[in-house]
C-alpha cells in the first residue's frame, strides 16, 4: 500500500471513531512515520509542534478572538439594528437587509461566522419575526449573511490558512474585502429580488423615517465604525502590523463595552473564557494538521499527488471544480475549518503546479467554508439559528439554500475573474 492510500485509511478510521479532530490528524501522522520511517518520533513531534505553534503570526489569532468575543457581550446588536433600520426600511425587502448589512458591519470587527450570525441574530430575528417579514427569507438571510464574517478581515480562517499555506496574512485581509462585499451585495439583489416578485415577504405597511431620523441614526454606528477604522486602518495604512493591529482591536472592544457600560469583571472573565476554549479547540486542530503535514512531505505524499493530477491533464478550471466538488463532499461531514487544515498539505502542491496564486486559493477555500457553515449536517449558522428560533434544522437549511447559491455564483465569478480577488492587492502595491 502506498503511504497516500495508507494515510487516508488511517485518517478516516481515527475519524470513524469518533475522537476529536486535532488527535486523529497528530495520530495519523505519528502512525504513518512509525510504519514508513525509523526516526524518533517523540522528538520530531515535539520540536515541529513546538516550532510551529510559536510563530509570531499566531499572536494574532487569539487576539482577534478575544475582541469578536467582548463584542458579543456588548449592545453591538441593537447599535447596528438602530442606526440600519431607518436607511433601508423603504427599499424592496426592508429590514431585511439589516441582517446583511449588519452582518457585514460585525464582520469587519469579528472573524467568526458564528459569533457574526448570533451578534446579529440576537436582535433581528425577534424584530424581524414580529413586524411581520417572511420568517424562512429572514432565516435564510441571516444564515448566508452570517458567512461574511469568515471573508471581511479579521478572519480566523485566514489567519489560519496564512499560517499553513506560509503566507502573508495582510494579503490574504486585503483580498478579501472585495469578495466580501460582493456576496453582500449579491444577498441585498436578492431579497430585493424575492420582495419585488412576492410583496408577502414583508409587511404591506412599514414606517417611514424622515432624513433627520436617518442622520440622527447615524450616531447608532459610531462605535462599530470606529473599530473597524482603528483596526482595518491601522493594517492597510502600514501604521500597524496584523498582529498590533489586533491588540489595537481589544483594546477598542474595551472602550466600546465601556462606553456602552457593559464592561464588567463578569464580561471580561466570559470573554476570556470563550476565547480560551475556542483557541484551544483551533490550535489542537492547527498542531494535528502541521504535524501531519510534516509527515506527508516526508513520505513525498504531497508530490505524489501533485503528479498524479497532473498526469490526468486536467485544466486549471476543471481541477478547481474538482476541489469544489472534495470541499462541499467534505463539509457535510467536517466543520470547514478542519476540512481546510486535513487537505492543504496534498492540495497546495497540486494548485500551485495549476498556476494559481496561493493568496487567491486562500480566498477561495474561506468560500467553501462558508458553505460548510450553511450546508447540512454540519452547518454551524445552521446550529446556531436553530437554537435562535427553535426551527428544525431541515427548515433552517432550505431557507439557507438560495444564499448558498450565491455563494457558488461568487466562486465562479472569482474563479473566471481572479482580478476581483488579486486586484486590489495589485492596486495597493503599486
Amino acid at each position: 500500500m502506498t503511504p497516500g492510500l495508507f494515510i487516508l485509511f488511517v485518517m478516516l478510521a481515527a475519524l470513524g471513531s469518533g475522537i476529536w479532530i486535532g488527535f486523529a490528524l497528530l495520530g495519523t501522522g505519528v502512525i504513518a512515520l512509525e510504519w514508513y520511517r525509523d526516526m524518533p518520533i517523540a522528538r520530531v513531534l515535539a520540536q515541529d509542534i513546538w516550532a510551529r505553534l510559536n510563530a509570531d503570526e499566531l499572536v494574532t489569532l487569539p487576539l482577534f478572538i478575544l475582541m469578536g468575543d467582548i463584542l458579543f457581550h456588548t449592545r453591538l446588536s441593537e447599535s447596528l439594528f438602530r442606526g440600519l433600520a431607518p436607511w433601508v426600511q423603504r427599499l424592496p425587502g426592508g429590514l431585511l437587509h439589516v441582517n446583511v448589512l449588519g452582518c457585514t458591519l460585525f464582520a469587519a470587527v469579528s472573524g467568526s461566522s458564528a459569533a457574526t450570525t448570533a451578534t446579529v441574530g440576537k436582535m433581528t430575528l425577534a424584530e424581524l419575526l414580529k413586524r411581520g417579514y417572511n420568517r424562512d427569507l429572514a432565516i435564510g438571510s441571516l444564515a448566508g449573511a452570517g458567512t461574511i464574517g469568515l471573508m471581511i478581515p479579521p478572519s480566523i480562517p485566514m489567519i489560519v490558512y496564512g499560517v499553513l499555506a506560509e503566507v502573508s496574512i495582510l494579503d490574504l485581509f486585503i483580498c478579501g474585502v472585495v469578495p466580501g462585499l460582493l456576496i453582500a451585495a449579491l444577498y441585498v439583489l436578492w431579497i430585493m429580488f424575492r420582495a419585488l416578485t412576492d410583496p408577502s415577504v414583508q409587511p404591506a405597511v412599514r414606517e417611514r423615517a424622515s432624513w433627520a431620523e436617518k442622520f440622527a441614526a447615524l450616531a447608532d454606528l459610531l462605535p462599530v465604525v470606529f473599530l473597524i477604522a482603528l483596526v482595518i486602518g491601522s493594517m492597510y495604512s502600514g501604521v500597524a502590523s496584523v498582529t498590533e493591529a489586533a491588540a489595537i482591536g481589544v483594546a477598542g472592544a474595551l472602550l466600546i463595552a465601556a462606553g456602552q457600560r457593559t464592561l464588567s469583571w463578569r464580561l471580561l472573565g466570559q470573554a476570556l473564557l470563550s476565547t480560551v476554549r475556542t483557541c484551544s479547540m483551533i490550535g489542537l486542530i492547527l498542531a494535528g494538521a502541521l504535524f501531519l503535514s510534516r509527515a506527508l512531505v516526508t513520505l513525498g505524499v504531497p508530490a505524489a499527488a501533485a503528479q498524479w493530477v497532473g498526469s490526468l491533464g486536467l485544466s486549471p478550471y476543471m481541477l478547481i471544480f474538482a476541489l469544489l466538488i472534495v470541499y462541499l463532499i467534505l463539509g457535510t461531514a467536517l466543520d470547514g475549518l478542519s476540512a481546510m487544515v486535513m487537505t492543504l498539505p496534498v492540495v497546495l502542491p497540486m494548485v500551485a503546479a495549476a498556476g494559481f496564486n496561493p493568496v487567491w486559493f486562500g480566498i477561495f477555500i474561506i468560500i467553501t467554508i462558508e458553505l460548510s457553515n450553511v450546508s447540512p449536517p454540519v452547518g454551524f449558522n445552521l446550529f446556531v439559528i436553530q437554537e435562535m428560533t427553535g426551527d428544525t434544522q431541515t427548515r433552517v437549511a432550505l431557507a439557507s439554500l438560495p444564499f448558498c447559491l450565491l455563494l457558488l455564483v461568487l466562486i465562479a465569478f472569482i474563479t473566471v475573474w481572479p482580478q476581483i480577488v488579486l486586484g486590489p492587492l495589485a492596486f495597493i502595491r503599486g
